[in-house]
């Protein structure tokens, strides 16, 4: 299985912007979809961005036009651009592939104040 490893959360203002990364180990990366999953408090862990290439990529409607998936298969990891990010986008995120998770990271910590 692969071991995924995120970075780049933190602290913002609403209104301000993130990039996220996560990078996977193994050699399968670029032949499965990448997924960013995000798990706010009390509440179940949710797809938020898809992608295996450029035109199939995904976006949950809570995020549709502020984020941006991406991904180098070379450097084996994937990105997220958030922007315009509100309180509403407070939570651990995570990657994944798709369809079949498998085992998942420690995530990194987004927290946006108001």
């Amino acid at each position: 299985q692969a071991q995924f490893v995120e970075s780049g959360g933190g602290l913002v203002q609403a209104g301000g912007s993130l990039r996220l990364s996560c990078t996977a180990s193994g050699s399968i990366f670029r032949f499965k979809t990448i997924g960013w999953y995000r798990q706010a408090p009390g509440k179940q862990r949710e797809l938020v961005a898809s992608m295996l290439t450029i035109s199939t990529s995904n976006y949950a409607d809570s995020v549709k036009g502020r984020f941006t998936i991406s991904r180098d298969n070379v450097k084996k990891t994937a990105y997220l651009q958030m922007t315009s990010l509100t309180p509403e986008d407070t939570a651990v995120y995570y990657c994944n592939f798709l369809p079949a998770p498998d085992s998942w990271g420690q995530g990194t910590q987004v927290t946006v104040s108001s």
